[in-house]
């Protein structure tokens, strides 16, 4: 029997901040839409394509705010 570190500690650590991301109804959307058209993944590639762009919309400017920051100041 494998130990836990807890019932409530997501599996992954990304999965603890999902919620937190400004592209959270996208993701949910997509979500949403898998579950409907489970057999047609084909029909959500618009909630797909909307969330992909948020994505690279947050992770850059993540990137610009590290660009910014200096470790030396």
């Amino acid at each position: 029997m494998a130990a836990t570190s807890g019932a409530s500690t997501p599996p992954y650590p990304s999965a603890a901040r999902i919620a937190d991301s400004p592209c959270y109804p996208q993701y949910t959307a997509s979500l949403k839409c898998l579950e409907e058209f489970r057999s047609d993944k084909s029909k959500c590639q618009e909630h797909f394509d909307v969330y992909k762009e948020c994505k690279k919309k947050e992770r850059e400017a993540r990137l610009e705010r590290n660009r910014n920051r200096s470790f030396f100041s």
